[in-house]
């Protein structure tokens, strides 16, 4: 099974989606997404670890100079997808935890959360333990 596939098959998985087509459709919606909030160092590491076609949906997009909310990403995904805000929390997820197995490198998902604001965390299936200023 080719890398893409296998982090495909992730994705339906953890989305419980009914086809692949479905669950590709989220995952370039989310890669898009993130792929805008994503510079420097942890943009370039994350992309080398995308299998080819999903690295290519990634690196096409333009970082913003500065990346957006947690909900923020959320709405936007609710929007591009035409959904609600709680399935496109639930699909965000469903790409963000996949994208997490890549690698065995948890430093990199690490490092994406220290350059991503604060409420990714859950997104990426993990507790936000960052202290409250």
């Amino acid at each position: 099974m080719t890398r893409y596939r296998h982090l495909l098959q992730q994705v339906r998985n953890l989305g419980r989606y009914p086809t692949d087509e479905e669950a590709e459709r989220v995952l370039d919606a989310v890669l898009t997404l993130l792929g805008s909030q994503l510079t420097g160092d942890e943009r370039c590491d994350l992309a080398a670890v995308l299998p080819g076609r999903a690295r290519t949906v990634f690196a096409a997009q333009i970082p913003l100079p500065r990346p957006v909310t947690a909900p923020a990403f959320v709405e936007g995904l609710a929007h591009t997808l035409g959904t609600s805000l709680t399935a496109a929390r639930w699909d965000a997820s469903s790409v963000l935890a996949a994208l997490t197995t890549l690698t065995d490198d948890h430093d990199l998902t690490d490092r994406l959360l220290a350059h991503l604001p604060r409420g990714y965390a859950l997104l990426f299936g993990r507790a936000d333990l960052a202290a409250v200023a």
